[in-house]
């Protein structure tokens, strides 16, 4: 065990993480997500919801300051009509971790999965919020 370090995350997150590059990107992806049809460094966080994870990772990992949007979200599809309160969350955990974060970008589903496919990784958690999808791009740690 080590102190300071969520114990959400796993061994092998944990070096998923620390292998990322500046720039590299990796999905937090909901239980609906096609992550190992997607993508073949596909982690499993079953169980786990993705706003706990983001705050066992934020405070490990910086993200990207030289592009305009480091977070993104799966946007929904036409008359589909997600929880609102996803997003929020997610954004209570960014601006307490990451102040001074850009607005969540969006990204149409399938725009979505071909960024997923270049991601370094795809993690797999409990979620089962609909549209909770969400990519991280890791910045320089200062």
């Amino acid at each position: 065990m080590l102190r300071g370090i969520s114990p959400l995350l796993s061994p092998e997150l944990l070096a998923t993480l620390c292998r990322m590059g500046h720039g590299d990107e990796i999905v937090l992806a909901d239980a609906h997500f096609p992550g190992h049809s997607v993508h073949p460094n596909t982690l499993r966080a079953d169980g786990i919801r993705i706003a706990p994870l983001l705050e066992g990772i934020l405070p490990l990992f910086a993200l990207d300051s030289y592009v305009e949007a480091p977070v993104l979200m799966m946007a929904p599809v036409e008359g589909d009509s997600p929880d609102p309160q996803v997003e929020i969350r997610y954004r209570e955990v960014i601006d307490r971790l990451a102040p001074g974060t850009p607005p969540i970008a969006m990204l149409d589903r399938f725009a979505f999965y071909e960024r997923a496919r270049e991601a370094y990784a795809v993690v797999m958690s409990g979620d089962t919020a609909t549209y909770a999808n969400i990519i991280l791009k890791k910045g320089v740690t200062t």
